[in-house]
């Protein structure tokens, strides 16, 4: 005999709690897996742009820490290369400043430094080594995830986009290994709005 209505009608509503739990959990995994991604990648604040370099020595060495990035000063290197980075927040660059991760009179200098505001990361270690754009964000205390740059993105009103060499990458840019003469954007815009990629940065003869 076929079941009544209402039997019927509670199986299939077992059946909708029951998958409405499963996405639950599956999604609350996505979101503990990009939250410990986030922070093994780059670990830095969520505050609003401008982004100034951690200022005194102990403040640069603790966050050199952070970046498991040690202090290179003055060692023989195996790996001297650059990379350039440019942010943009709803159409506004954002200035990278030099001293980051650096401070000469101290005789301070991490594998990840700039010397001044142009954007070139220097990347300058006594072992050949990759390293990170998350490493760096991190010694700039600066959050960096899929999502965010400081507190700008989240994807609800301003999304983040990212290009490496003027194609377009996805995923966690914190992952990104800093190659010789890369060039990498980042551009947070209001959602739905195109973003397309700069011209390429025009490195300096002495970089070549």
């Amino acid at each position: 005999m076929p079941a009544p209505a209402a039997a019927v009608k509670a199986r299939l509503l077992l059946v909708v709690v029951a998958l409405l739990a499963i996405l639950g959990i599956v999604s609350a995994a996505v979101v503990a897996h990009e939250r410990a991604t986030a922070v093994d990648l780059s670990h830095g604040a969520a505050t609003e742009a401008p982004w100034p370099a951690p200022e005194g020595l102990g403040t640069k060495d603790a966050r050199a820490a952070l970046a498991r990035l040690d202090n290179v000063y003055g060692q023989k290197l195996a790996e001297h290369i650059h990379a350039h980075l440019s942010i943009v927040v709803d159409g506004h660059p954002v200035t990278v400043p030099g001293q980051i991760g650096l401070d000469e009179a101290q005789h301070f200098a991490t594998s990840l430094h700039t010397h001044n505001t142009s954007g070139i990361i220097h990347v300058e270690s006594p072992v050949v080594h990759d390293f990170t754009l998350g490493q760096f964000f991190t010694e700039w205390d600066v959050r960096l995830d899929a999502r965010h740059i400081g507190a700008s993105g989240g994807d609800l009103t301003q999304t983040l986009t990212v290009f490496v060499d003027g194609e377009r990458r996805l995923g966690d840019p914190s992952s990104i290994v800093l190659h010789d003469l890369d060039s990498i954007e980042l551009v947070v815009a209001p959602a739905g709005q195109v973003v397309r990629a700069e011209p390429a940065f025009d490195w300096p003869s002495n970089y070549h």
